[in-house]
Formats: structure tokens, sequence, C-alpha cells
């Protein structure tokens, strides 16, 4: 017996599809499937009937999505290498190009102490917990709203990372660490107030805004993290393929060595590693 104002999946996807795609949503029916699925039920084949209260819930989110609020965010979490991750408007929400700047700081060092500066939901610093064999994985923000939601992120994954507030490498400081990782602020302030508002209304503006030419903060770090990084250690950095060449001509001329540029999957120049000279 149908339970008492039991809402059809198929009206409600039907429903939901219409009202994304009215939107603008260029796969309606594929994006509420994955609302169904991360909001009602794992899967779309499952029961023909749902409940008014889950209905009503999904139809919600399905509205915010439709508003044009980020998927992460309607539906509370994202994908990141091999984790689940909770996302809101507090961090930046994780990109799939973030993934191999973690893969490639993992080929240079998997041992020792590893940090994540401006760690944000915590994704880098969570995924080299899980992945390296590290002693300890330090994950620094000056957001405390971002800080907050990587200590959440910590606690629901299990994975142990030392969770420290603070400007860069500021909170490193009489600590000497093996690997240095950021994702940090890139774009130009210029850009960021042209930003797409898919991107401008939803996503914090102080996680994206790198100063007039977009490398105030690879300026910063190529030269503060000699001074918390050992001899011989790395650092990796993902970048704005548009400033590739520049930002691996400021590391050169503070003095890091073998600074090399790395390619996303798509064949941008999205990546640079550099090693800490010996002696300096």
């Amino acid at each position: 017996m149908a339970e008492a104002g039991a809402v059809s999946r198929d009206d409600l996807l039907d429903l939901a599809a219409r009202q994304l795609a009215a939107a603008g949503e260029p796969a309606p029916r594929r994006e509420a499937g994955r609302l169904w699925r991360d909001l009602v039920s794992e899967s779309v084949l499952g029961p023909p009937e749902v409940g008014a209260d889950a209905a009503t819930d999904y139809l919600a989110g399905v509205a915010r999505r439709a508003a044009g609020e980020p998927l992460a965010h309607v539906t509370g979490w994202t994908g990141f290498r091999h984790l689940r991750l909770r996302t809101d408007a507090r961090a930046l929400i994780p990109r799939p190009e973030t993934e191999g700047l973690v893969e490639l700081a993992l080929q240079q060092v998997r041992v020792g102490v590893a940090a994540d500066i401006g760690t944000g939901t915590g994704a880098i610093a969570l995924a080299l917990a899980m992945e390296g064999a590290f002693d300890e994985v330090i994950g620094i923000d000056r957001s405390a709203d971002a800080l907050a939601l990587a200590r959440e992120n910590g606690a629901e994954t299990g994975y142990t990372v030392t969770w420290l507030a603070g400007d860069l490498v500021a909170p490193l400081q009489g600590r000497a660490v093996d690997l240095v990782v950021s994702n940090p602020p890139y774009l130009t302030t210029d850009e960021v107030a042209h930003l797409d508002p898919s991107v401008a209304a939803w996503e914090p503006h102080e996680a994206l805004d790198g100063g007039p030419d977009g490398l105030d903060p690879y300026r910063r770090l190529f030269a503060d993290v000699p001074g918390v990084l050992r001899e011989g250690g790395w650092l990796a950095l993902e970048l704005d393929a548009r400033r590739a060449r520049e930002t691996a001509a400021l590391a050169e001329a503070a003095g890091w060595q073998d600074v090399t540029l790395h390619d996303d999957l798509f064949g941008r120049a999205r990546y640079l590693l550099a090693r800490r000279e010996m002696g300096r």
C-alpha cells in the first residue's frame, strides 16, 4: 500500500528536469538524477514513490540548483581523490585539477612532515594523510571558517591532521617540514571582479584573489617557505596556466632549484615543483 502523501519518483524527476532545463542547465535529466541520488536515494531505480517530506527536500534542492547554487553546496559534499568531503560556502569547492597536485607531490615526498598552505576544506591535507606515510600532516588557513570546515572533514574522514590558523607559512615558524603543498589564490583582482556569477556569488573571494597580477601569494611563498623547509625539501604549487612561466621565473629568481612545470590532464601548465637548495 502506498504511503499517505507519497509522491511518484518519476513525476519528481520529470518536474526537476523541467525546472533545471528552464534555468539553463545543459544536462537537466542527468543533474536531476545526481540530486536525487545525493538527497533522496542512492539510486534513481529505487522505490517508485517517496514520502512527502523527502519530496519537499528534493524539490528545495532542485530550486537551489536552478538558482545557480553549486551542486556541491546543495548536496553538502564533493569527492576528492578517495575522499568524500563536506563542502559549503566557507571554502572553495575542491576542483579535479587539484587532485593532480596531490599526485605530483606524493611522487616527490611520502614521509616526514608535510604542510598544506591555504587548506580550505582540508582536501589536500587529508589526501596526503590518507595516501602518504607522513609522521605529521599540517593544514593551515587564515580563514577561521575554512579551518572549521577542514576540522569537520578531518573528524568525519578519521585522518589525523594538525590544523593551524595563520597566514601562509607563519604558523610553521620553528618547525622543519619536508614538503609544502599549496593551491593559493591565483586570479588577479580584476579577474575576481569579473568572475562568472556561478563562482562569484558562492565561493569566498579571499581564496581567489592573488593581487593585482595574481602572483602575490607566490612571491611570498618563494621567499618564506625556505625558512621552514628542510634542505632538499620540495614545494608543490598549483598555478594559473596563463601565468605559469612567469611564476616559474619568480621561483628561479628567488633561488629555488629544480624548478619544473607540469601539465594537468588537459595539457595546461598547471603545477610547479621546486626544491630547496642544499646549504641555503
